[in-house]
């Protein structure tokens, strides 16, 4: 195992940006910058031992700066969308960017994949770290907040989240990285076949907030229960399906415990790679890179719609406006852990 430190360039403001890289004893590489605490590669070997990288990202730092589609983000304070742009907590309605429509999404300005972060390496990890100042996006508290990337010998990246706050806030990180099993470049990801361990997923409005209503999946395109290609219903003439132009959706895992555990599996044939998703949370969003335009890649690569696939692992969607929805409110004084990991095979 090893880590290396190598330069990835300086940000508009000037800023030094490093990037982290970790080695397993397959080969298998990991590659993370400072700025965003992105994940900017992954490669990984197919059936044959050939590596590929099998994420979306960007050669440069200015791309970063960017990055509408959110290409290997970590996402705080508060990932996927809030209905209204609003909560209250204490008795305080707190008013965020209203940056999807009316609602929020992704947490707002500065997101989380757009600072500096401190970095540590360990043996075979680096954890980015910072304090997210109290009313950044508009939430209350000093949010001390770290991930933790490590990369084992058995062809695992394991995310660890942490995080504290000295005032009740909201936490709900995520990971926003889009995969393509056939490399970073293998364009269509409709062809990969999906599992999910979920009887249900939740309802939405037009503008994809949730609703508190949890629709089963039996009989419905989206029973991912018996694993298919992402392209067998996609194109269904189904509502929610056609509402968000594809699957963009959080499922309500079926786990047995509040432990982590496997959720999700993605393969793709011609490569021969698998990847496990595992997590401690209660929901996923499955999202098939329905609004890639085009993006200008590492490599030269094109990237457009439903070139990457994301496993975003999370609290429900509006969750502290839905009090039937597990919370994602993080109490003054507590700290809040999270483990995802993804698994190739």
């Amino acid at each position: 195992m090893s880590v290396e430190k190598t330069k990835f360039g300086k940000t508009s403001a000037g800023e030094e940006v490093s990037m982290y890289t970790l080695e397993n004893k397959n080969g298998m590489k990991a590659q993370f910058i400072d700025y965003g605490a992105n994940l900017v590669s992954l490669f990984v070997p197919d059936k044959d031992g050939k590596l590929a990288d099998v994420v979306l990202g960007f050669d440069n730092v200015a791309a970063y700066e960017v990055n509408g589609c959110f290409f290997g983000s970590f996402i705080g304070r508060h990932g996927n969308r809030i209905g209204d742009a609003k909560f209250e907590l204490n008795g305080t309605t707190y008013e965020l960017e209203k940056n999807d429509g009316k609602n929020n999404l992704h947490g707002g300005t500065p997101g989380y994949n757009k600072v500096m972060y401190q970095a540590e390496t360990g043996e075979n990890s680096v954890t980015f770290s910072r304090v997210s100042p109290d009313m950044e996006q508009g939430y209350p508290g000093n949010l001390e907040i770290s991930v933790t990337y490590t990369l084992t010998d058995d062809n695992e990246l394991k995310l660890d989240y942490k995080a504290k706050s000295y005032k009740d806030t909201l936490c709900n990180v995520t990971n926003h990285s889009y995969f393509n099993l056939k490399g970073h470049n293998g364009g269509d990801i409709t062809d990969h076949e999906v599992w999910i361990q979920a009887n249900g997923f939740t309802e939405t409005t037009d503008d994809l907030i949730p609703t508190g209503k949890i629709i089963d999946v039996t009989g419905t395109p989206m029973d991912f229960r018996t694993k298919k290609a992402i392209s067998k219903d996609i194109g269904a003439d189904y509502e929610p399906l056609i509402l968000a132009g594809g699957y963009d959706h959080n499922f309500a895992l079926d786990k047995k415990t509040k432990g982590v555990e496997k959720v999700a599996e993605v393969s793709e044939s011609t490569s021969g790679r698998t990847m496990e998703v595992y997590t401690d949370l209660p929901g996923m969003q499955l999202y098939t890179g329905n609004f890639i335009v085009k993006e200008e890649g590492k490599e030269g690569a094109e990237y457009t719609k439903r070139n990457g696939v994301c496993f975003e692992t999370q609290y429900f969607p509006n969750s502290i406006n839905i009090p039937s929805f597990e919370s994602c409110l993080l109490k003054a004084g507590d700290t809040f852990t999270s483990t995802t990991i993804y698994k190739f095979c």
